[in-house]
């Protein structure tokens, strides 16, 4: 396959996507290594049996020694861009976002990864920046929550939903799915909005528990494990931030 004629959707530090007619060409850095590769289309596949309408993988293959997933392309513009545009219409646009969010928490993908096993790994790999006492008050904190089997995306940002002209949205990039705690995922979504604006993550949180009838309390007690969890990414901008709220002391 010839990429050079092919346009470059996005680039990130592992992977440039390229817009091919209908497909999406996802080609990833040798670093990324085969199995991240095969494990992002494969969790994307495994959420595609839950009935949720997302785009569907069409092929893994190898373009010029590298691994590249081939995924449908699905017409419109993120909802990040939608909101910067109009700011204006947060509100209703975070109704719908968080709308969208609990259609999919009522899925069911019984093959993918437990969330529980999934956090307790991120939080065991960053001994680098959490010491031993810290990653057992989160682990000992993480396994008395309450084992669940909704569907979670573990990543879900207005980025990674795509507003077509008629208004319908689809949610993409599910390297991070798992099956587990609705209020897990929303932690980790806060997150996400509260290191750009404090304003806007309160937002979100506040219509999620309404919509979701959940205690505000019960999301902020997986927020230093969904933090623990996010700094195995790496980021050094988000670092100071990420172990603010990773320490447990301050939310017991």
């Amino acid at each position: 396959m010839n990429l050079k004629d092919k346009k470059v959707f996005l680039t990130r530090p592992y992977k440039v996507v390229y817009k091919d007619g209908n497909r999406i060409i996802k080609v990833f850095t040798k670093e990324h290594g085969k199995a991240n590769v095969f494990n992002e289309a494969l969790c994307q596949a495994r959420v595609e049996e839950s009935g949720l309408d997302i785009p569907k993988v069409l092929e893994v293959t190898q373009i010029d020694g590298e691994w590249a997933v081939v995924i449908e392309y699905v017409e419109g513009r993120t909802l990040e861009q939608l909101m910067q545009e109009n700011p204006e219409k947060m509100e209703e646009y975070m109704e719908k976002f968080v709308d969208l969010q609990l259609s999919m928490h009522e899925k069911k993908a019984p093959r993918l990864t437990l969330q529980k096993d999934k956090f307790a790994r991120k939080i065991e790999s960053v001994k680098d920046k959490l010491d031993a006492t810290v990653r057992y008050e989160l682990l000992t904190r993480l396994d008395s929550m309450p084992n669940h089997t909704k569907l979670c995306h573990g990543d879900f940002n207005p980025s990674n939903v795509i507003v077509a002209e008629d208004g319908t949205m689809k949610i993409v990039d599910w390297a991070h799915a798992t099956q587990g705690n609705a209020s897990g995922d929303a932690a980790i979504t806060y997150l996400e909005f509260a290191l750009k604006d404090q304003k806007t993550a309160d937002l979100y949180l506040n219509l999620f528990c309404r919509k979701s009838d959940t205690a505000k309390q019960y999301v902020q007690k997986w927020l230093p494990i969904a933090a623990a969890a996010q700094l195995t990414k790496g980021v050094k901008d988000e670092e100071e931030f990420l172990l603010r709220w990773a320490d447990i002391i301050d939310f017991q």
